[in-house]
């Protein structure tokens, strides 16, 4: 009897599961069947409008950029790193990734109708050929360039290594014509590194393309062997990322093999994964403190924010940007690309830093932060309390310098780069780039050297004067409070003469860092910039403070503040 009721119960739990099997598949290939015929039936939509427009519309239209219109719009709904790279676009991509491309090696920028060099790359075509900052391109290839824009003239200038381009140029109003043969141009990822003070090495990590993780091990070899440095400062800011696996290869330079890194969860199961430190490291001990940014994205925030949570590093700066998410790159037909966010990443301690919820978009479309109720609170491996929900906040602060409006009008509208040039005509040779201080008396030349110029500017004091008329407009004041409006327009009005001088020693700064670039280039620019460092000063001071160091790794540095009475 036992065995009879043991026989009819297993039966009818066979019979259960057959039974939930055959739901669960009928339930998926359903939703399976619903999601082909909906993506089925929009293809066809889209198909057909497509080809209606392109038979019936007034004018012709370009087929190409008809659906890449199409394609961004549909994009854009996602998120801004989910993107297509038509074939025309490859070239651009490529650089992003490997960091090298084909071409003449120079920045260039535009100036009324023509476009100027603005800085040959040092030791490559243009640099050879004998291009110099403010040459005028005019010509290339017998074709004008008066009215293109930047863009169009950087493909035109890209090209297959070897092959030659003939470019006329102006130059102290003189009409020159040369030849350049395109060469691979391979731009460093790690432009310098350096000895900063007291045995403080220093590495400036601009961007994550290929095997710029050797460039990190080398340059912290050639510190080690060189200046037998005792701390080391990675400079992160203001870089945007790039591929994952460098960084992992990075922060695997001052952690422990087999070690996790970063984490990625994505809806795919081939992007459930861990990223681990494969190699040796280069050095567990080395003191070591992270610049970062409110530029420093992505890959940038692997690297500090796994080291932050292992408690290797001390994070110095601005909070960064907060992109979590990952790309994969997807081939499409016609040699065009497809990017894709794919997944987001997790650091060591288990905190996403992605900042913006793509994903629950605010009726408008725009798409706000993490609300505040739902960050939290994470633990790096010695107990310290971390957060996620919007980048990496820094162990110490550092307030960011925010330039004044009659700087940046100065910088937009080239004038400063223009006396930089106008100054190397003037003197073929230049101390040492961190050496280098514009003196009072060439700052004065500066001053005659814009006189008449036009560098018109609004100060945020007169965005909120004019903001406030507008309020008394509104709430029918204006008439009662029309004199003292205008009584105060008198008093906050700038004066673009006693701003030069408010100001000199920010704009001094600014023309210092464009005349050193135009002798030393990358190197010269970077050097004098740390010179003027407040952050270098601050993490210098913090490697003499050991005890503070250690205290902040270690969770048990209280900041002290003086009580005022």
């Amino acid at each position: 009897m036992i065995q009879k009721v043991k026989f009819l119960f297993h039966q009818k739990v066979k019979k259960t599961i057959l039974l939930m099997g055959f739901v669960l598949i009928a339930f998926f290939s359903s939703s399976y069947i619903d999601n082909y015929f909906d993506i089925s039936k929009n293809l066809e939509i889209f198909t057909t409008v497509f080809r209606q427009v392109n038979s019936y519309y007034v004018d012709e239209i370009k087929p190409g950029d008809l659906a890449k219109t199409g394609i961004d719009a549909m994009l854009k709904n996602l998120d801004p790193y989910t993107t297509y790279i038509p074939e025309s676009e490859i070239e651009d991509f490529l650089f992003m990734t490997t960091g090298q491309y084909g071409g003449i090696g120079s920045l260039i920028r535009k100036r009324g109708d023509y476009i100027v060099i603005s800085e040959p790359y040092e030791g490559f075509a243009a640099y050879k050929s004998g291009l110099m900052a403010g040459d005028t391109l005019l010509m290339i290839d017998g074709k004008s360039v008066k009215k293109k824009k930047s863009d169009e003239i950087s493909k035109i200038l890209k090209g297959q290594p070897g092959t030659v381009i003939n470019v006329v140029i102006k130059r102290d109003g003189k009409e020159i014509e040369k030849k350049i043969t395109r060469e691979e141009i391979k731009v460093k990822a790690v432009p310098y590194f350096g000895l900063l003070q007291d045995s403080v090495g220093y590495i400036i990590l601009t961007s994550f393309t290929e095997n710029c993780s050797k460039e990190v091990a080398q340059a912290l070899d050639s510190l080690k062997k060189v200046y037998h440095i005792k701390s080391v400062v990675l400079d992160l800011r203001n870089n945007p990322g790039g591929l994952l696996h460098e960084s992992v290869n990075i922060a695997n330079l001052f952690v422990e093999k087999g070690q996790e890194i970063v984490s990625t969860k994505g809806k795919v199961l081939e992007w459930q994964k861990s990223y681990k430190a494969l190699n040796s490291p280069a050095d567990l001990n080395i003191p070591l403190i992270v610049l970062v940014n409110r530029g420093s994205a992505s890959a940038s925030e692997i690297v500090s924010g796994s080291l932050q949570d292992l408690d290797r590093a001390v994070i110095m700066g601005e909070r960064t940007f907060g992109k979590g998410l990952v790309q994969t790159t997807k081939n499409l037909s016609y040699n065009s690309k497809l990017k894709v966010t794919t997944a987001k990443y997790y650091v060591p301690s288990g905190r996403c830093i992605q900042a913006l919820d793509y994903s629950h978009r605010n009726p408008d479309g725009s798409v706000g932060k993490i609300p505040d109720s739902l960050i939290k609170p994470f633990k790096t491996k010695v107990g310290r309390i971390v957060y996620d929900g919007g980048g990496i906040k820094p162990d110490i602060s550092v307030e960011t310098i925010n330039y004044s409006a009659i700087s940046r009008a100065l910088e937009n509208n080239l004038l400063i780069f223009e006396y930089a040039v106008h100054y190397r005509k003037k003197h073929p040779t230049i101390v040492p780039a961190s050496e280098f201080i514009l003196s009072d008396s060439e700052y004065d030349d500066f001053i005659q050297f814009i006189k008449g110029r036009d560098y018109s500017y609004t100060t945020s004091t007169e965005k909120l004067y004019s903001n406030l008329k507008k309020t008394f407009e509104e709430e029918l004041y204006l008439n009662d409070m029309q004199e003292a409006y205008n009584e105060l327009g008198k008093k906050i009005s700038h004066h673009e003469q006693q701003d030069l001088i408010t100001y000199k020693e920010e704009i001094k700064k600014l023309l210092g860092r464009e005349i050193v670039t135009q002798y030393y280039y990358q190197k010269g620019k970077i050097q004098f910039a740390l010179a003027n460092d407040k952050e270098i000063k601050q993490a210098l001071n913090l490697f003499k403070d050991t005890h503070k160091y250690e205290a902040i790794r270690a969770g048990t540095f209280i900041e002290k503040t003086e009580e005022k009475n």
